[in-house]
């Protein structure tokens, strides 16, 4: 695991006790802190008695502690723990400040931080593949992979590839990534942000002010001309998408906007010393995520396609624009109203499946522009579609949605897809 010294004989609570939390306390105990740990779950506390403190740090006295650290899932704009803290002056931190603490104590090594509302995964994913391919040792952490703290230390020459969430962000006040990306902005979680927009889009900015000025960042230039972002100290670069010619040759880097996912990695992985052939090798090699336009199989000419992971308009857009004849499968728990920047892409539909909660008003508005059956569940869904595509078409589930209302999660959603088209085959 990733430990610090600068940890030894401070005071931490940690609020939260899911897979990251646990790997924060084992990092704290293993460099010698003093840990409050606690979660709402009696099984989640127990492995921790007699190892630590277990109580709830919304009772306790925080005077003389260093942080509470809590998970992401943690809505700083309403939950109690922030005032709280902010009344001992404790900070609310997360597991990647850590990890920023942790850095100095480490082989040499570089970080590559990557965020956006759309496009992270795959981009973190992709410059994670890339380096591997060409013999850099590396690992992705952040909101991908592992928890950060649980993995071993790189050795000298390594690179940290980080996924980072605006609520990641939010916890995190001295990350300096050697690279900083920031992919694009659109309107998502605002709850978090109390529906303001350009918090949001300063959030995600952050990770730019981080940077010293030895480092390089990478930006949305749309966002970055209209002014919702500005740069920090660091040397920045607009991100170019790929050229589509060359496009072609990554299988599983199809449509508009991969184009812009691979430039950015590209671009990165090359300030990172790698050559043109070191990265054009991983970007042909690269096999793509799971749920994130994942091609599950292909029937009778029919290619089944898993975009479980486009739980907004703005996500599912790009699945859209990436393929043609499609048989759409959408629906779920709306984040927002009307089909946003899915409404551009219609032309590439042939037919609509709704699903979910939000199923009935996604076929109210697209009665009379595509054929449309209201299907409730997934298993209607792929059914129906199976049974009208024809060799060519394309059955993709990007339900535009959140999973919630009938799954626990977009993966519970999208492996269930699988299974379904699996037993189609």
């Amino acid at each position: 695991m990733i430990t610090s010294p600068a940890w030894k004989d401070k005071k931490y609570a940690v609020l939260g006790l899911a897979r990251s939390g646990r790997a924060t306390v084992e990092a704290l105990l293993a460099a010698g802190a003093d840990v409050l740990v606690w979660d709402d779950r009696e099984e989640a506390r127990e492995p921790y008695s007699g190892r630590c403190a277990i109580g709830d740090p919304l009772e306790a006295d925080l005077t003389g502690y260093a942080g509470v650290v809590v998970s992401p899932g943690v809505p700083l704009n309403t939950h109690p723990i922030k005032p709280h803290a902010d009344s001992f002056g404790v900070p609310v931190i997360g597991d990647i400040e850590l990890f920023a603490q942790a850095r100095e104590h480490l082989p040499p090594h570089k970080v590559v931080g990557i965020t956006g509302t759309n496009g992270k995964s795959t981009t973190t994913a992709l410059v994670n593949h890339i380096l591997k391919t060409a013999g850099v040792p590396t690992t992705m952490g952040g909101n991908i992979g592992l928890p950060i703290l649980e993995q071993e230390p790189l050795p000298e020459g390594g690179v940290y590839v980080l996924e980072l969430s605006s609520y990641q962000i939010d916890l995190t006040y001295s990350l300096d990534c050697d690279v900083a990306v920031l992919l694009n902005i659109t309107p998502d979680h605002l709850d978090r942000y109390d529906g303001d927009f350009h918090a949001y889009a300063a959030s995600k900015n952050r990770l730019l002010d981080m940077q010293g000025e030895e480092s390089y960042a990478l930006v949305n230039w749309p966002a970055f001309t209209s002014g919702l972002i500005h740069s920090g100290k660091a040397g920045f670069n607009g991100i170019m998408a790929a050229d589509s010619e060359a496009q072609a040759n990554w299988p599983s880097l199809s449509g508009p906007h991969n184009a812009e996912n691979a430039g950015a990695a590209m671009s990165a992985c090359a300030w990172l010393g790698l050559s043109v052939e070191q990265i054009e090798q991983g970007l042909q090699t690269y096999g793509g995520l799971p749920h994130r336009m994942e091609r599950v199989a292909e029937i009778s000419g029919v290619a089944y396609v898993n975009d479980s992971k486009g739980t907004n308009t703005a996500a599912s857009a790009p699945a859209l624009a990436a393929f043609d004849e499609i048989h759409w499968i959408l629906g779920g728990l709306a984040k927002e109203a009307g089909l946003g920047e899915c409404e551009a892409k219609l032309g590439h539909v042939k037919a609509a499946y709704t699903i979910g909660k939000a199923g009935p008003d996604f076929a109210a508005l697209l009665e009379g522009r595509v054929p449309v059956e209201q299907c409730e569940t997934l298993d209607r869904a792929v059914t129906a579609a199976a049974s009208n595509a024809e060799a060519g078409d394309t059955v993709l589930l990007s339900p535009a949605c959140a999973s919630f209302d009938q799954y626990t999660d977009f993966e519970k959603r999208g492996e269930h897809f699988r299974e379904l088209v699996e037993a189609l085959a």
